[in-house]
């Protein structure tokens, strides 16, 4: 499932027990090439935050190297690979770590 947090960090937690490894893979790393190692955090769910800018995003888990889809994320669509899921991000979430002072 995935989170917004107040500081516009993303947060991608996966529940998956009894795995060696998660990795996260999406259009935002270059899919498998670039995935990201996400860490476990404990009885049996996996993390992994990232800052994004505000957008529209695909995504997948991959678990000692079978691809899952989150469900509980803003949605999901078809390709040739499979169900992907959606992350959306809308431009009051992004992180901005440049603030304006006015």
């Amino acid at each position: 499932m995935t989170s917004i947090r107040d500081d516009g960090t993303v947060e991608f937690r996966f529940y998956r027990p009894s795995v060696n490894w998660v990795k996260l893979a999406g259009d935002f790393c270059q899919w498998a090439r670039n995935a990201i190692a996400m860490q476990p955090i404990g009885d049996g769910w996996w993390l992994a935050l990232l800052n994004l800018k505000a957008g529209e995003y695909r995504f997948r888990y991959i678990a000692d190297g079978k691809w899952f889809t989150d469900f509980a994320s803003h949605g999901i669509e078809i390709d040739k690979q499979g169900w992907n899921s959606i992350l959306l991000i809308p431009q009051d979430k992004q992180n901005n770590t440049a603030k304006s002072a006015i």
